[in-house]
């Protein structure tokens, strides 16, 4: 790399680096403002506060990424260009495209770098994050489906409860069939079902098993009966935000053992897989509309410059939040949704940077 390249790049990560140490502390402030009395009433350690505000850091700096990126190439770069310093570079020979360079460099640093902390840094983040949250700032439940569970277990046997409470580990109308093919064998009913910590199994309150017979059906209820299943009390209403405590390792086997259940949060949990590969791809696509945008010297100088890389940046952070609710509340498919932005703001990047290179 020459010296350009070098001073190009290194202002690419500093400048991005300082947006990072400038936000997430003013996110923090304003965090602890609105929650600062919900901690005083749950009388929360200062101990578990650093920790979910070590998850917070992470959480928040990887959702607002895009953003940070995005300014902070648009804020070294228009003061490139209006101390003519880009003009200065061109006149000299080279080219447009190879003015980027030293950008996409510098892209893919950061989008490596991100990759890694998608698989491996923020799933624990993730865990300190949503566990304090819904542990001590909301109410009990919340993180959960709750109601109309239906999953399967294992390839022949399914479970269906109408209603979980997931604090006192208690399921009501509880179903539990098992299939040889296509073939009933047998159906198990309960009004209740709750899960005895200390003998690891269930008791079923006002049971009814029906074995289903070639003649005749047979029928045995009981009043109370404990009884072991294959299935863990998480299996019944596993935690919405599961996904996001995992590495990608278990992630995409966590996939695939709710796919084989039938989970109701399966799209929930697509999307975050998705989001892992979409969101570094983002940092190439953002960099070159922030380069073409802000290489240009213009008469409102860096103000101009800044609104617009405003207006981009936030419009990439709601599309990326509307497709991303629309796969998990509607028939849109999850990687369609995940990766659509990318695509529109993809064809924005090849015409701005055809139009900056004219």
């Amino acid at each position: 790399m020459k010296k350009i390249d070098w001073y190009i790049f290194k202002r690419y990560l500093i400048t991005f680096t300082a947006m990072l140490f400038m936000f997430i502390p003013i996110g923090i402030i304003i965090d602890v403002s609105e929650k600062v009395n919900r901690m005083i009433e749950n009388k929360v350690a200062f101990k578990e506060i650093l920790i979910y505000y070590y998850g917070f850091t992470i959480y928040f700096a990887n959702l607002l990424f895009p953003i940070f990126l995005f300014l902070s190439i648009i804020w070294f770069t228009s003061k490139l260009a209006n101390n003519s310093e880009i003009i200065a570079i061109l006149s000299s020979g080279i080219s447009f495209t190879r003015f980027l360079r030293p950008y996409i460099v510098g892209a893919t640093l950061v989008s490596f770098i991100t990759l890694l902390m998608g698989f491996f840094i923020l799933p624990d983040a993730s865990e300190k994050f949503w566990a304090f949250k819904f542990d001590y700032l909301t109410k009990n439940g919340e993180e959960r489906q709750t109601s109309d569970i239906f999953r399967q277990v294992k390839p022949n046997e399914y479970i269906y409860v109408s209603s979980y409470n997931a604090m006192s580990k208690t399921g009501f109308d509880f179903f539990y069939e098992k299939f040889n093919g296509n073939k009933l064998e047998y159906k198990l009913y309960a009004n209740r079902i709750k899960y005895n910590e200390k003998t690891k199994d269930y008791t079923l309150f006002n049971y009814i098993k029906r074995d289903i017979g070639k003649d005749n059906d047979i029928i045995v209820k009981q009043e109370k009966l404990n009884k072991k299943f294959d299935f863990e009390p998480d299996d019944l209403a596993p935690t919405i935000y599961a996904a996001e405590t995992m590495n990608i390792f278990k992630l995409v086997k966590f996939i695939d053992k709710e796919r084989a259940k039938g989970s109701s949060n399966l799209d929930i949990y697509l999307v975050v897989l998705y989001k892992k590969f979409s969101i570094p791809v983002s940092a190439f696509i953002l960099t070159i509309i922030a380069v073409s945008v802000s290489a240009m010297k213009r008469r409102g100088g860096m103000g101009i410059n800044l609104a617009i890389g405003i207006l981009v940046a936030f419009s990439f952070v709601f599309f990326d939040k509307i497709f991303g609710t629309l796969a998990e509340r509607s028939s849109l498919p999850p990687f369609l949704a995940v990766w659509f932005p990318n695509f529109i703001f993809g064809i924005l990047a090849i015409y701005l940077l055809r139009n900056a290179r004219r």
